[in-house]
């Protein structure tokens, strides 16, 4: 059995060792991004006030700063939070993949649980810099979500997030197959796009969790 680290990998190294195929047309992906979320007044004020923050340092913080600052707080806004399923952070997940003992803490994760996580169905991560020392965050993030997809009985779909500085990126595995979303700016009017799609993130989550079927 060999062990390594999520820290480990780039795309390449994944596609070859799981088999893997990045497409870049997905039903469910497509779905993700159009949904038809509304913003009450509340959401939209709140965002706009975190954004004036990230607008105005957010290029020189730190990841720790990043998250608590602008991350999370859009992450709570979006009420993920309840209580069959919970957003948590800086948790380690570990499993097996065929010949491969993957093993890392994950950033953020939403997963059903309210004090601990249980069952992952979305894993984040985010990065200062484009590219860190090891890995890369595109690979970082997927190879989680290999790990939670392992975790799944019912081999469901897994949903992702990578975020470079000001930069997200949303990512759907399912099967072998993985699909990467186009640069979303969170300094930009695409704020709220990001926003209504982690609000739509919670359906997608809760509709795995109860009816162990993909989101449509």
């Amino acid at each position: 059995m060999k062990t390594a680290t999520f820290k480990e990998w780039d795309l390449d190294t994944l596609d070859e060792a799981f088999t893997l195929r990045q497409v870049w047309e997905s039903e469910l992906l497509n779905q993700w991004e159009n949904n038809e979320q509304q913003l009450n007044d509340f959401e939209k004020q709140t965002l706009k006030n975190l954004q004036k923050s990230l607008i105005r340092g957010g290029r020189a913080w730190n990841e720790t700063e990043l998250e608590n600052k602008f991350i999370s707080p859009v992450m709570m806004t979006a009420g993920i939070d309840d209580e069959q399923i919970g957003y948590f952070l800086e948790r380690p997940l570990k499993g097996v993949i065929g010949d491969y003992e993957l093993s890392g803490v994950v950033d953020g994760m939403i997963a059903t649980g309210i004090r601990n996580p249980h069952m992952p169905y979305f894993c984040m991560h985010e990065y200062k810099r484009s590219v860190e020392n090891q890995g890369t965050p595109d690979a970082q993030v997927l190879a989680a979500m290999l790990v939670a997809k392992e975790m799944n009985a019912n081999k469901l779909p897994i949903y992702g997030l990578f975020v470079v500085g000001l930069v997200w990126n949303f990512i759907v595995l399912k099967d072998n197959e993985y699909c990467i979303s186009k640069n979303y700016n969170a300094d930009a009017e695409e704020i709220f796009t990001i926003f209504k799609m982690l609000k739509t993130l919670k359906q997608i989550v809760k509709s795995e969790v109860n009816d162990n079927e993909p989101f449509a």
